[in-house]
């Protein structure tokens, strides 16, 4: 069975229902997930994610206040969740901190698209050892074998392959780029690799993960959660669409 992995911003719908989504996306059959860690320049993101970062920040999310959270229900918890964001509030935090604190969550890992990989190496991969944390970096069509090669060296948990050269929840992703896919499935790669980006159905989810390990979903789940006032129970039936 390919794994699939959610993703959702912290703090949203409101600020206290991170833990309850955490735990609503264990029990739905979620192999594991990712949290958002909202910014107010979310560049990466498309515009439903780039939304739930503001609504976020506007209900009063810090990362202090998700450390707090997530150390209410770590004993809870027996799937991977991996932290996801950008480098500025991270190194804000201090990065070692920031470390510490994920090991005192329960966090396995954490993705954070515009860390480059020469500065991971030099100052924040030893760091994250001594933490026993994860560090997967992000692939596209457009990245060379020689560097998928190379990123797939320093990533551990998994490679996170892009599904198409376009932000989050982009309506022009091109989900089944046979030459991309086989590409990725002929190399020999030591993670798994997880697809992601424009995954919006289970259609979808078998389409790109016929050559890959898994799927991320992020977009079509968060506009759940912003969207739907009964979010909690489409919430339930969008993860078990695509996992039953």
């Amino acid at each position: 069975m390919k794994k699939l992995n959610i993703y959702f911003t912290a703090g949203i719908p409101q600020l206290e229902d991170t833990a309850e989504i955490i735990q609503l996306i264990q029990d739905s059959g979620a192999d594991m997930m990712e949290i958002g860690m909202p910014y107010s320049d979310p560049v990466a993101d498309g515009p439903v994610i780039q939304k739930a970062h503001e609504l976020a920040l506007k209900n009063g999310m810090t990362i202090e206040k998700l450390f707090s959270q997530l150390k209410s229900i770590k004993n809870e918890i027996k799937i991977p969740i991996i932290l996801m964001g950008y480098i500025n509030p991270v190194l804000s935090f201090g990065f070692e901190n920031f470390c510490r604190e994920c090991s005192e969550s329960g966090i396995s890992g954490l993705i954070i698209p515009d860390l480059p990989p020469i500065e991971f190496e030099k100052n924040y991969h030893k760091i994250l050892e001594t933490y026993n944390l994860n560090f997967t970096f992000l692939i596209t069509p457009e990245t060379s074998v020689d560097r998928i090669l190379y990123l797939d060296s320093l990533s551990s948990g998994f490679l996170y392959a892009v599904s198409s050269s376009s932000t989050t929840g982009s309506e022009n992703t091109v989900l089944k780029n046979e030459d991309y896919l086989s590409r990725i499935a002929s190399l020999p790669l030591k993670n798994p690799v997880m697809i992601g980006f424009g995954i919006k159905s289970k259609e979808d989810f078998e389409n790109v993960t016929e050559k890959a390990d898994g799927g991320i979903i992020g977009t079509a789940f968060v506009n759940i959660l912003l969207n739907d006032k009964d979010w909690k129970i489409n919430a339930i039936d969008f993860i078990h669409s695509i996992k039953n």
